[in-house]
This record gives C-alpha cells, structure tokens and sequence, in this order.
C-alpha cells in the first residue's frame, strides 16, 4: 500500500473530472488547467498506482476496469474531504459570529459583565457579544423563544431540564417595603411576620420563578396575598412606593430598587436565591455558547 501514500486530492480530483467527463479538454475546462497539465497529472496518478486508470479509444476516452474501481472511492474521499472544509467553514464563521446574552436586570455585581467579557474577547477574538434586555414576562430571558443564546436568568428556570446553567451568584433573599411600613423599623424581620402582607408579584408567564420570589417554598401551603404585579424595576419601586406591597428582592439587586422612600432589610426563614448564566442543553457545544460560558466560570472564581 506504501505506493499510494502520497496520493494528493487534486490527483483524485482531476481523475474524478476526466472519468465524468471521458474528454480530457472539457474536463480541462472544467478544472481551469491546461490539458497537457491534466495529461500529465492522470500520468503520473498512474505510474504511483501501477495501473492504466484510461484508455484512449477510436470514439474517446474510456476508463479502465482499474479506473472504474478507483472512481467510486474517489467519489467518497473527495465528498467528505468537501463536508470536512465545509465543517471548518462553519466552525470559523461561528467563532466570527454574535453572541447574544440575554437579562432582564443587569448582573451588576462587582463588575461581572466586563470581566466575563474580557475573557471571552481574548479566547474568541473575531465573536462580538450583543447584549439583550428582556422583559419579566420571560424567566428564561430570551432562551426559550431563541432570541438570546446565553442569558442571565434567576432559578428555578420553567422547563429546567432544557437548560443547563453555571450559578453565578447565590445571595440572601432581603425583603424590600417603603420607609413608612410598620416593618421597616426592624434590622431584621422574620418571614412569619410577613407572610400575611400583600406580596408584588412577577407575571404567572414567569411560573416557578413568581412562586420562587413569593416565598411559596417557605409558606407551608398557605396563599400569598398579592398586592400588585410588576414587570419592571420602574413598576416595582413605584409599587413600594404607593405601599401597595412588599417585595423580596436578591441581595444584589437591593440597589436597583432601594432609592429614595424605599428600604431592605434581611429575612429570617428564608433559603437564598440563586442567579445564573444559563444556555439550552441542545446548544452547549456551540463553540461561542462553550466560550462565553467557561468566561463566566473563570470571572466568578476570580472574583
């Protein structure tokens, strides 16, 4: 077998062209050379293999039973030669591509964002990240409707067994309520007493999560009492304000709402919560998803 080691592609393919053809000149064409370099080239394929692959007959150029059994072969190499450049081709416009990550509030904390991002630019020099906000109605932040291809989502996600995520930050739940509420005199509150308040609650779209930010983990069965429902911050500050309820609120989100009029304070009896880069399962070995998300691993211990 040591003959045919150094075969090249370009010997396959023009063999390939001329048995299609069965002319040299179209098939010369064909390949943008000249026909004596074809000639030459079918020669010398030949003398490494030992055999005639054509033979030059009265009505034109036939292949030879060597060459009719080389051609399907041929075919077959040279086919997923194509399908392996064409696999790089993609591989390197996906590295080239956008990222975009999904959120419906800033991470913020201590500047997550620009340190995922300056180790993503450096492990995928040519991808740019778009950043995408999204509204509360949607707990996954664009995953689920493919708008965003790795968001930063609070958990328990809906439809959890589609996503994988890393957690990013797991942070006391604090309960936030205007400066006047009874309440708001005490450094500390315990859940008890607050479970009878009127809660603010995200969208029901958001399902698992609403339930995760009314406490329902922490209620023994009973119903929460809602005060209003919000999607925003905006909507939940102006809530606070006009006293139309308490809300729990993650540790780090505390100063998107804590403005003037409105307090936090921790609670007792409550889990944390838990807030996490999250991508679907079926994307993970996306060369930009895989990127970002081991970024956003590296940021988080290096912090």
């Amino acid at each position: 077998m040591a003959m045919t080691t150094d075969v090249h592609l370009r010997e396959l393919r023009y063999f390939a062209t001329v048995a299609e053809e069965l002319h040299f000149t179209r098939a010369a064409q064909r390949l943008y050379v000249s026909q004596p370099a074809l000639s030459k080239q079918i020669r010398a394929l030949e003398r490494q293999l030992g055999v005639e692959l054509f033979r030059r007959t009265p009505r034109g150029t036939a292949l030879t039973e060597a060459g009719a059994a080389l051609l399907p072969h041929a075919r077959r190499v040279l086919a997923d030669w194509d399908g392996g450049a064409a696999a790089v081709a993609e591989a390197r416009a996906a590295q080239r591509g956008t990222l975009v990550v999904g959120m419906s509030t800033s991470p913020g904390r201590g500047g997550l964002l620009p340190a995922i991002r300056s180790r993503f630019t450096a492990a995928e020099p040519e991808a740019s990240v778009r950043l995408r906000q999204a509204s509360w109605d949607d707990p996954t932040a664009g995953l689920a409707d493919g708008t965003a291809d790795v968001a930063f989502v609070w958990l328990p996600l809906p439809g959890a067994g589609d996503y994988d995520w890393t957690v990013v930050a797991e942070e006391p739940r604090l309960v936030a309520l205007a400066d006047t509420h009874p309440l708001a005199a005490r450094a500390e509150i315990d859940f008890a007493d607050l479970a009878a308040e009127p809660f603010l609650a995200l969208p029901r779209t958001a399902g698992p999560l609403r339930d995760h930010w009314l406490a329902l983990d922490a209620r023994g069965g009973a119903e929460p009492v809602i005060g209003a429902e919000v999607a925003s911050t905006e909507e939940t500050y102006e809530a606070l304000v006009a006293g139309l309820g308490v809300v729990l609120v993650a540790a780090g989100n505390v100063p998107l709402i804590s403005l003037g009029g409105v307090s936090a304070r921790p609670v007792r009896g409550l889990g944390p919560s838990r807030y996490a880069l999250a991508w679907r399962r079926e994307h993970a070995r996306r060369p930009l998803v895989r990127a970002y998300a081991e970024a956003c691993r590296l940021a988080t211990d290096g912090r």
